[in-house]
C-alpha cells in the first residue's frame, strides 16, 4: 500500500447487497450460516464505539456440533476486506483435533452487510470486546480447555495485540502473513505515516487508497485466486469484494499505531508461529508470480518484526505461498497446514 502526497476526496458510500437472510432458528441468535450445513452463525452484540464504523454486532461462525468433539479450539481472525469462507482450512484443524471458530469482527464480513463503509474501524483495539465474548463462548459455554488464536494479515496484527494486552487468555498464536508493518520504503513508512496521522485527526473519512479508482478489472491477486478469473476459490464478492473496500485515513492511522507498538516490543508470553511465503511479489507482478508469492505485503518485513512479538517465536516460510497461505496452490497450502498442525502438536502436545 502506498501513501499519496495528498488525500483524495471521500468516496461515495458503498451500496452493499445483502445476501438472503437465513431463517432464525434459536432465540440466542444462532442461525444457519451462508456457508450451509453444518455451519452456523451466532450474532454477538457489541457496544457501538466512536472508534469504529457504525455497527452493533460481530458474528461467530462454527459448526453446529462444536463443543462436544474436541477439547482444544482455534479462533480465526480474518484480514481486511475479508471474511471467513475457508472451510478447507477449518477441516485441517478439525482433523488435527481442534474445533474451529471464526469471528467476523464488527463492521466486517457478515457483520458489515449494509454498512456504508465496511471495515472502516479507526482503532482495532475496539475489537477486543467481541474477541473477549467469543473466547468466553468457546471456553465457558462450549467447554474448550485450550484455545489457539489464528490471524491472517490485519487479523494477525489484531491477534498479537490481543495476546499482548490479555495475557493468559489464549495458549498459542498462529499468524498467516500478518500485517506487522506498512509495505514501502523507510521514507514512506516514516513520513507517510506522519502524513496519515495528520490527515486522520481532521479528516478521518478521507480515502488514502481506493483500489477501484483507477481500474476496471481485478487486481492480480484476485485474478490469481478467484474462480471467476484464473483461480480455484469461489468466495462471495460482496463480502470480500473486487475492488476492495477503500482504505480511509482513520483506519490506516489506527493500524500504524498498533504497528508501532509491535516495533517497540510486545512481550507475548505464549508460543507464536509466524508463517509467510518465501517470496515478496513485485508491484507489477504478473499472474504466474501472483500465484506463487505474496503480492500484498512484504515477507521481509514480517520476518524482521517477528523477534519483537515475544521470546518464543517460530518463523516458517512456505515456498510458492500466496498472501493468504490457505488459498495457495495445493502443495503450498498443504505444507502450510502441515506446518501449523505439526507445530501445535509439538508445542501443545
Amino acid at each position: 500500500m502506498t501513501v499519496p502526497p495528498m488525500p483524495s476526496e471521500p468516496a461515495e458510500p458503498i451500496e452493499a447487497t445483502e445476501p438472503p437472510r437465513p431463517e432464525r432458528i434459536e432465540a440466542s441468535g444462532i442461525e444457519p450460516d451462508l456457508l450451509g450445513e453444518p455451519w452456523v452463525a451466532r450474532r454477538i452484540p457489541v457496544t457501538p464505539a466512536p472508534e469504529a464504523a457504525v455497527g452493533d454486532h460481530a458474528v461467530l461462525v462454527h459448526q453446529r456440533q462444536a463443543g462436544g468433539r474436541h477439547d482444544r479450539a482455534v479462533l480465526h481472525l480474518h484480514g481486511r476486506s475479508d471474511y471467513f469462507f475457508q472451510t478447507h482450512m477449518a477441516q485441517a484443524f478439525l482433523d488435527a483435533g481442534y474445533e474451529f471458530y471464526a469471528l467476523d469482527l464488527r463492521a466486517c464480513g457478515r457483520a458489515g452487510i449494509g454498512l456504508p463503509s465496511p471495515h472502516d474501524v479507526r482503532d482495532l483495539r475496539v475489537h477486543a470486546e467481541e474477541i473477549r465474548r467469543a473466547l468466553r463462548i468457546i471456553r465457558s459455554e462450549h467447554g474448550h480447555g485450550e484455545v489457539v488464536l489464528h490471524g491472517h494479515s490485519t487479523g494477525g496484527l489484531q491477534a498479537v495485540i490481543w495476546a499482548a494486552d490479555h495475557p493468559g487468555t489464549v495458549d498459542a498464536v498462529v499468524l498467516n502473513s500478518p500485517w506487522l508493518d506498512l509495505r514501502g520504503t523507510a521514507l514512506v513508512r516514516s513520513y507517510g505515516s506522519a502524513l496519515v496521522d495528520l490527515i486522520s485527526r481532521r479528516w478521518p473519512d478521507r480515502v488514502i487508497d481506493d483500489p477501484g479508482a483507477s481500474r476496471d478489472k481485478p487486481d492480480v491477486y484476485v485474478e490469481a485466486l478467484h474462480r471467476d478469473w484464473s483461480g480455484e476459490w469461489d468466495w462471495d464478492l460482496r463480502l470480500k469484494p473486487f475492488p476492495a473496500f477503500p482504505v480511509r485515513a482513520g483506519f490506516l492511522a489506527g493500524v500504524r499505531r498498533l504497528q508501532r507498538r509491535v516495533h517497540h516490543g510486545l512481550g507475548i508470553r505464549v508460543p507464536i508461529l509466524l508463517c509467510c511465503s518465501t517470496t515478496t511479489g513485485s508491484p507489477d507482478a504478473d499472474l504466474e508470480e501472483a500465484k506463487r508469492s505474496d503480492v500484498v505485503l512484504s515477507v521481509e518485513q514480517m520476518i524482521a518484526r517477528a523477534p519483537f512479538l515475544g521470546n518464543d517465536v517460530t518463523v516458517r516460510q512456505i515456498p510458492d505461498g500466496v498472501h493468504d497461505l490457505s488459498l495457495s496452490g495445493p502443495r503450498a497450502r498443504e505444507e502450510y497446514f502441515a506446518a501449523v498442525t505439526g507445530w501445535l502438536a509439538a508445542r501443545l502436545g
